[in-house]
């Protein structure tokens, strides 16, 4: 979701890139709420957080938006400028009806969504 918004929401001042520590298939729940607003993310395939460190890219910014522990496990990219932290949840982990944990991640939706838009601010 981070990287769908700051890809749409930054103009060309941003290009992100998502990984994760253990890749796996999209989150079915992200899927339908990103779509309910316009983003269509049936065709992104995750990523490895450490074949991007394997490969040497270099970024600029690196922000973690998982739980502080699992943070602490990502490794350090060489160059970095900043890494930043936003602990939101883990839809995967959402608990209670397919309406509660759509309902729930909407929410966290909303609040990625809100966090990109305050950083973008910060650059203005």
């Amino acid at each position: 979701m981070a990287e769908m918004f700051l890809n749409a929401l930054a103009g060309d001042r941003f290009h992100a890139e998502s990984a994760g520590l253990e890749p796996r298939e999209l989150n079915p729940l992200v899927i339908e709420v990103m779509r309910e607003i316009g983003f269509d993310l049936s065709a992104k395939r995750a990523q490895s957080l450490f074949e991007f460190y394997k490969e040497g890219r270099i970024y600029d910014y690196v922000i973690a938006v998982c739980e502080k522990e699992v943070e602490e496990k990502c490794p350090i990219f060489p160059g970095v400028s900043k890494k930043l932290h936003w602990p939101f949840p883990d839809p995967s982990l959402l608990q209670g009806t397919h309406e509660e944990q759509l309902k729930q991640t909407r929410k966290i939706r909303d609040d990625i969504k809100s966090r990109i838009e305050t950083w973008i601010k910060e650059f203005s």
